[in-house]
């Protein structure tokens, strides 16, 4: 079934001046379709101004279509009755932490969003508890969010959403301000929390090694969907990449590179271990 299913989607920003006249539309997303199945992890990646961030804020009801319709879980987000329901599906997590996390206290602001949702005292404790094992932040729950690290203020926001038990998580380049020990560690949660808890995922990133393990891959540029597949796949096509003012994982471009100067490689090598492996075979 699908969790997230896109059908001509359009989104315009509309500048108006101080009289309410229209000044400038820019058409941020334009009639795209896809779908997301219920445990899959996608990442989705875009240069700026691609519509990546867009996408994600109308997959929780932040911001409607111009045109076309978004469903999450089968829930239209267009229909006002449904928002409640929707956020509660689909978490989402934004790029800096700090503008999530509003409690002195690591537990109490995993347990915010639960209790704003009517949960009972005992149940929200548990799932404070279960939330902050998941990410590995348990032995910090009674420290201030000042004192941990990017890495791990990233972890407590992701625990906060998983505590409100949402199917989904769309995480908006959750380790852009993040040094390269709290990149990894927010996305071996995220590939954990996907594994193990079945969460389906959409993460938007502008690193390409962040998106080596996921499930399919989708490109936007300019509002457009212009590639789709597996990260072997999309990797495979690294000028048409570059085209589209993205970069490749460094171990991809050196195969790719190798292999117009006339090595025989096999085309999307996208870790260091396969790229030695297909070197001793050649």
């Amino acid at each position: 079934m699908d969790m997230i299913k896109v059908e001509d989607l359009s989104f315009e920003y509309i500048r108006r001046d101080e009289n309410g006249d229209v000044e400038s539309i820019n058409k941020a997303i334009d009639n795209i379709s896809l779908s997301v199945q219920k445990g899959e992890f996608i990442a989705i990646l875009g240069a700026n101004g691609s519509g990546k961030s867009t996408l994600a804020k109308h997959i929780n009801a932040i911001l409607y279509p111009t045109e076309g319709s978004i469903w999450v879980n089968g829930l239209n987000t267009k229909e006002e009755e449904n928002v409640w329901e929707i956020r509660q599906t689909a978490g989402m997590v934004f790029q800096n932490p700090d503008n999530q996390i509003i409690a002195t206290v690591v537990e109490e602001d995993v347990g915010f969003g639960p209790e704003n949702m009517g949960i009972e005292t005992e149940e929200i404790w548990k799932r404070v508890e279960e939330s902050l094992k998941a990410v590995g932040m348990l032995e910090f729950r009674n420290l201030s969010p000042n004192k941990l690290s990017g890495g791990q203020k990233q972890r407590v926001a992701i625990a906060g959403i998983m505590a409100m038990k949402p199917e989904c998580i769309v995480l908006d380049e959750p380790t852009a301000m993040l040094d390269p020990n709290g990149r990894k560690e927010v996305i071996s949660t995220v590939r954990a929390l996907n594994k193990k808890e079945k969460v389906t995922v959409l993460l938007i990133t502008h690193h390409m090694d962040e998106v080596t393990y996921a499930d399919k891959v989708i490109v936007m540029n300019r509002g457009k969907v212009v590639m789709q597949g597996t990260p072997r796949e999309i990797f495979s096509h690294v000028d048409e990449l570059k085209s589209f003012r993205l970069d490749v994982p460094q171990v991809t471009e050196l195969a790719h590179e190798l292999k117009k100067s006339g090595i025989n490689l096999p085309m999307g090598i996208l870790t260091v271990e396969e790229f030695i492996q297909s070197l001793t075979n050649v």
